[in-house]
């Protein structure tokens, strides 16, 4: 599996297809974790977690402050990160 890392994306590959993605759109240094994908066929084998794990670690890099609006990003900052669920949408977390 390969990871590649966009301005406001990472997106996983295998045998050249694209199989997954996490989208964080930024704005006044806010980056929002808003929509996490996995081909079905791969689902159940960590490819989502390893993607907001990157995401998380790529906006921590930038300096930023992250969110998560995307529910599957939501439950992996409270299970990774000790973020305490605000509110169905949103899961604010500041660094």
């Amino acid at each position: 599996m390969e990871y590649i890392t966009e301005k406001n994306r990472i997106y996983a590959v295998e045998g050249g297809e694209e199989v997954g993605e996490v989208t964080f759109p930024e704005r006044d240094g806010i980056y929002v974790i808003n929509h996490t994908y996995v081909d079905d066929r791969l689902r159940g084998q960590g490819i989502a977690s390893e993607l907001v794990r990157r995401a998380v670690e790529e906006i921590e890099h930038r300096g930023g402050q992250y969110k998560a609006t995307c529910s599957y990003a939501q439950l992996w900052l409270a299970r990774n990160r000790g973020c305490e669920i605000t509110s169905p949408l949103s899961c604010p977390i500041g660094i």
